[in-house]
């Protein structure tokens, strides 16, 4: 069995020929199909999340630094809104994220008229 292999003949679907040498050498045998796993769904957000998280977001409104960050965004001081927002957050990544977030929201509330 091929344990992680980037030999494209590897993957599923492809059977070896019986040869002993070739891109497909080996005993003739046939690739189980396995079922994807529940795990594999972890981190993508169902569409129950999304809508309360939006009701929340409605209700609730923004935080004090995300207000602040927005603040900086319009003003086109991007870096310094990231930079603001990586010391709140704690890792770059989360923070670019939060920006592309929050650059979405205004542009939302422009295209709305606010």
């Amino acid at each position: 069995m091929v344990r992680n292999s980037s030999n494209p003949a590897h993957k599923q679907g492809v059977e070896r020929n019986g040869l002993v040498w070739g891109i497909n050498r080996g005993h003739v045998t046939e690739r189980r199909v396995l079922k994807a796993k529940p795990s594999h769904r972890k981190g993508k957000t169902s569409q129950r999340v999304a809508t309360i998280r939006s009701v929340i977001r409605e209700v609730a409104g923004f935080a004090p630094y995300e207000r602040r960050a927005m603040e900086l965004i319009r003003n086109s001081k991007d870096k310094r809104a990231r930079k603001f927002i990586k010391r709140r957050i704690g890792t770059l990544r989360r923070a670019k994220a939060k920006m592309e977030m929050l650059t979405n929201v205004i542009a939302e509330q422009r295209r709305a008229g606010h």
